[in-house]
């Protein structure tokens, strides 16, 4: 009796251990910040749409010639030369420095706009300087990520581009600008300014310091309302200038090579990081692969304040992470769930993402590129999508941990690597918009690439219906994708000239 007393005991003890961060979360503020899946994902989370999900697992195999059949010509071709000669001007107005923050995309499309606005001020633009991102801590530089020598030599007829200050603006740096207001700071800078704007706020500076600091710099430039040959030079930085440090390019042909030939890849790694990859001759030819861009942590999910089915302690977890990232600029939605979903605002899942692609005609011999951080719930969230693609692959499962030291623990060198896998692929498709998804889908369709883009609004309901067969779902999901494939979009008033190239970026062939 005693024994059992004490068994008896140690289990109630037991539960108490594990729901005690649920009860008081802040009480292990400290160590749940420095291991957040110790009790943030207590409850593995499960399949939430079993029913499709057997039926997709017991699809037959069909055929995919279509799936797979490269776009045809669409009547556009890239076009990213300048109406006009440029000329760079005698004399500089001076130099023009940006601070730029979120991740590697949003810092992409700001490094288009700042080359956009120093050619309107005739200012000399120092290489743009990536700020520390607050939530994958990341301090690789531009440098780091970027082709300095090429996109220099690539703009060297349309701006004048320096690695650094001179040795009088030294002591204009980002340190310089956080201790206090200074002159040559310009804080004011609203979204999508005009060039009016710069031209009557920036250029007085320029004239009277010789030097001009923009931060905040996401952004800050408008799409409309610009001269063709600013927009055209946005598009030369963006799908010319800007192109991967040559090692993240060597990578990211070694990860193609893999998923093209994929017989042997794994006997015999070398260690050297840069060697050459052996020239694979497969019988068969090269095969084709999906690159599925797979943004599921945990900024997203807390972000998105829909619910993921990880229970109450996930709940709690977000909403904890909203609090302590965003100090309550980012709230608890005051829509459902049901609501969220219904209104197409909840990023897939990877079983969802999984669905969509089985119902769409891929099988399970598609072979999948997953590009993606860290997913918010782990192996157990992506298990579902790896049952009904198994020939699913990743950087870590087809490079040795060699091949990855200079990127380990780098956010935007490892989205980097994804971002060229991905434009390699012979088909794209985003579980979520967002700066990865629209830089990609702009620039594959200046490429005219197949790029499917989800419709968020039709499978929203889709999910929530419970009650929809496998005949049903797939035949909404096909007729709902039909035009989604990387058919060309003319860009509309306001709309991102990085997701919709077409035609500032495009000529009519």
């Amino acid at each position: 009796m005693r024994q059992s007393h004490r068994n008896h005991g140690g289990a109630l003890l037991g539960v108490l251990v594990l729901l005690l961060p649920v009860w008081l979360p802040s009480l292990f503020a400290p160590l749940s910040h420095a291991s957040p899946s110790l009790f943030s994902e207590i409850n593995a989370p499960k399949p939430r749409h079993l029913r499709l999900l057997k039926c997709a697992l017991q699809r037959e195999n069909g055929k995919q010639s279509d799936l797979w059949t490269p776009l045809a010509d669409q009547g556009w071709k890239p076009c990213v030369d300048s109406s006009n000669l440029l000329y760079l001007p005698h004399k500089s107005e001076g130099y023009i420095q940006v601070f730029l923050d979120g991740g590697l995309n949003q810092q992409r499309m700001g490094i288009c706009d700042a080359v956009a606005v120093a050619k309107i001020l005739n200012a000399t633009l120092v290489i743009p300087h990536l700020e520390v991102n607050p939530v994958w801590q990341d301090s690789s530089s531009f440098m780091d990520i970027f082709d300095v020598d090429h996109f220099i030599d690539v703009l060297k007829n349309d701006v004048s581009i320096v690695k650094e200050l001179p040795e009088e603006f030294s002591w204009s740096t980002r340190e310089y600008y956080s201790t206090a207001i200074r002159d040559t700071r310009i804080k004011t800078a609203p979204v999508h300014a005009s060039a009016n704007w710069y031209l009557e706020n920036v250029l007085p500076v320029l004239q009277s310091y010789g030097i001009a600091a923009i931060a905040p710099f996401s952004h800050r430039l408008a799409f409309d309302n610009l001269p063709m040959d600013i927009q055209r030079l946005r598009c030369k930085v963006n799908f010319k200038a800007l192109i991967f440090v040559p090692h993240v390019r060597a990578l990211g042909d070694a990860l193609v090579s893999r998923l093209r030939y994929p017989h042997g890849h794994h006997e015999g790694l070398d260690t050297n990081y840069l060697r050459e990859v052996t020239e694979a001759k497969e019988k068969q030819g090269p095969m084709k692969f999906v690159a599925v861009h797979l943004r599921f942590d945990k900024d997203m999910a807390a972000h998105s304040a829909c619910d993921f089915g990880g229970g109450k302690a996930e709940k709690l977890a977000l909403a904890k992470y909203r609090q302590v990232i965003w100090q309550g600029r980012v709230l608890n939605s005051q829509f459902t769930d049901e609501e969220l979903r219904s209104q197409g605002r909840c990023p897939l899942t990877p079983e969802e993402i999984g669905l969509l692609l089985a119902a769409l005609g891929f099988d399970n011999t598609t072979r999948l590129y997953l590009a993606s951080h860290k997913v918010y719930g782990g192996e157990a969230r992506i298990s579902s999508l790896r049952r009904l693609f198994p020939l699913m692959e990743d950087k870590k499962s087809l490079t040795s941990k060699e091949e990855r030291v200079h990127i380990k623990g780098k956010a935007s060198l490892l989205a980097a690597v994804d971002y060229y896998v991905s434009m390699h692929s012979d088909v794209f498709v985003s579980a979520s918009p967002g700066n990865m998804h629209n830089a990609m889908v702009g620039h594959r369709t200046y490429e005219n690439l197949k790029t499917i883009r989800p419709t968020m609004t039709l499978l929203g309901p889709l999910f929530l219906n419970k009650s929809m067969n496998w005949p049903e779902f797939q035949q909404a999901v096909v007729e709902g994708h039909e035009n989604r494939q990387g058919h060309i979009r003319v860009r509309k008033p306001k709309q991102s000239i990085y997701t919709y190239p077409a035609p500032d970026c495009m000529c009519h062939a």
